[in-house]
């Protein structure tokens, strides 16, 4: 059936729900716990939850993010169980794209939809739920190219509505794939034809089926992603471009304290923008709002004259708009180390740049930046910026056997080089300035980048709060499906979204959360994301 006929389809079957099976089911909606006339209480069903992912984003580097789809449903199955939901409750689906998604989706629904039409009860369903009871977990897929690939799967993507996913990824190719004859581009322009076609289709099937599904007073909760044209009972924002740039740069000037420095002594600092080229210009748009979100943080500094960019590329008066200036394509892993080479290195000089801090946007680009300024000669770790860690400290706390207590990092006010006595010290000094390992941030808790946290050469990633984003969700697919309000839960908020057909959905936005070798065992290892063999130790 084609998917014009299908969407027909759809239409009417949510018009024979709208007259029939509504009015049949107008009074099944859940109730709290009512008493009996022999005392007794009625227990309040918790329904059926069914979930939707698409299957992890296919990457060919080593390099991986901790949090994955294949992660997060085991999570979400495990709290519902938790809030009262039976296993026999609970159906899990993973697609590999959107037109397989949309399909699988529209199956569901309308199985349930004409399984109620035509007058089965209860208990012949397998989930044995009525339509009031059924919350849908939805994470479209969405395309994803080769540098926002890097963050992880939970990343909203920027162009506002779900789209169709590529399923293979360019990073760590060689040259060679770069040289392409012209059959080979005949036959990937074909594909891209192909691929738009079916995603033409593909959105409106899975916009239709999802308001089929609230049609039939089924529920409908999206992660990440919104459909075009499609209003949902409720939104998970897991992260964002813009708050993933943003919690780097703030962690990144507390840690350099560009609060109470002075101009007098300012700190060299980097950003550096990952990008692949898209037709679409779906990743271009990612990295100028994950820019925003860094600059917006640091661009006060560089006007207060506390942060400048050694290479020039930022200024005080740049724009959100001029993020191109600090880009630079990721088709290839030495594009990493060409970029921090160019920034940093003196062209027919011995001596270093001073560098105090690395915005570097996702884990793995630190690790080629890692690389680099060891290359390069720079010496050192995050840890000699604060004198009251040390690396046994560091090692001690991650294995419990001590608490780590951070104190203030004490800085000059002046820069040496206008201190009359640290002048005193000669060159000596000077260069051990100039050559000191550097602040790094990053994002995705890549798991074999780990031991970079422990050691000190990279000092800051972040990640969402995979478990706790479970636990919420699972919390609020129960408050759906009994009828209650989910104001009351945590983290929620109102929010509007490109390409959706409604206004102030409320939104669940858990924190992201900023991980560093002090707080590696309380925020990694001890939720059980990873263990002390991930960590190096």
């Amino acid at each position: 059936m084609s998917g014009r006929r299908m969407v027909s389809c759809l239409k009417l079957i949510a018009a024979a729900m709208a007259t029939g099976l509504l009015l049949t089911t107008a009074g099944c909606a859940s109730t709290d716990d009512t008493n009996t006339p022999d005392g007794g209480t009625v227990t309040q069903s918790t329904g059926a939850v069914a979930i939707f992912t698409p299957s992890d984003g296919i990457t060919l580097s080593q390099h991986t993010p901790l949090n994955k789809w294949a992660k997060l449903v085991p999570d979400i199955t495990s709290e519902l169980k938790k809030q009262g939901f039976k296993s026999a409750n609970i159906t899990t689906t993973t697609s590999s794209d959107l037109a397989k998604q949309s399909q699988d989706i529209q199956d569901y629904v309308v199985n349930h939809a004409v399984s109620a039409q035509s007058g089965k009860d209860s208990a012949n369903k397998k989930d044995g739920a009525d339509e009031k009871e059924i919350t849908l977990i939805v994470a479209p897929a969405a395309e994803t190219q080769t540098s926002t690939r890097q963050y992880g799967d939970y990343v909203s993507q920027t162009s506002g509505t779900a789209t169709d996913r590529t399923g293979s990824d360019e990073a760590g190719s060689t040259d060679a794939s770069e040289s392409t004859d012209t059959s080979e581009s005949a036959n990937a322009s074909s594909s891209d034809n192909a691929s738009d076609s079916t995603d033409t289709e593909s959105m409106p099937r899975m916009a239709n089926a999802l308001q089929l599904a609230k049609d039939s007073g089924m529920h409908v909760v999206l992660v990440a992603n919104p459909v075009k044209d499609f209003t949902p009972d409720a939104f998970v924002e897991l992260s964002t471009a813009e708050r993933i740039g943003q919690i780097q740069a703030s962690k990144l000037a507390d840690k350099l304290q560009l609060d109470t420095i002075s101009k007098d002594n300012p700190k060299a600092v980097e950003i550096l923008l990952p990008y692949t080229a898209s037709a679409d210009g779906s990743d271009d748009e990612f990295a100028k709002e994950a820019f925003a979100g860094a600059w917006s943080v640091l661009q006060p500094y560089f006007k207060k004259g506390t942060a400048y960019s050694p290479s020039g590329l930022l200024t005080a008066d740049t724009t959100d708009g001029q993020w191109e200036s600090v880009a630079f394509k990721i088709d290839k892993d030495s594009r990493i180390t060409d970029e921090i080479t160019n920034r940093l290195k003196q062209k027919d000089s011995a001596s270093h740049t001073r560098i105090d801090g690395i915005i570097a946007m996702n884990d793995y680009v630190a690790s080629g930046v890692v690389d680099a300024l060891d290359h390069l000669g720079y010496t050192g770790s995050a840890a000699d910026i604060n004198p009251s860690i040390t690396l046994p400290g560091i090692v001690g706390n991650i294995t419990g056997k001590q608490d780590l207590h951070r104190k203030k990092v004490p800085d000059p006010i002046k820069a040496p080089e206008n201190d009359g006595d640290a002048a005193n010290d000669g060159s000596a000094s000077e260069k051990a300035r100039d050559t000191q390992w550097p602040i790094i941030t990053g994002y995705g808790a890549y798991v074999d980048e780990l031991p970079q946290l422990v050691s000190g050469h990279q000092w800051m990633t972040a990640v969402e709060d995979r478990k706790g984003a479970a636990t919420q969700l699972a919390q609020m697919c129960l408050k759906i499906n009994q009828g209650t309000a989910v104001k009351s839960l945590q983290n929620l908020t109102k929010g509007t979204y490109p390409g959706v057909a409604g206004k102030n959905m409320p939104t669940l936005r858990p924190d992201l959360v900023a991980v560093s070798a002090s707080n590696l065992k309380s925020t990694l290892i001890d939720p059980g994301y990873i263990t002390l063999a991930d960590a190096g130790m």
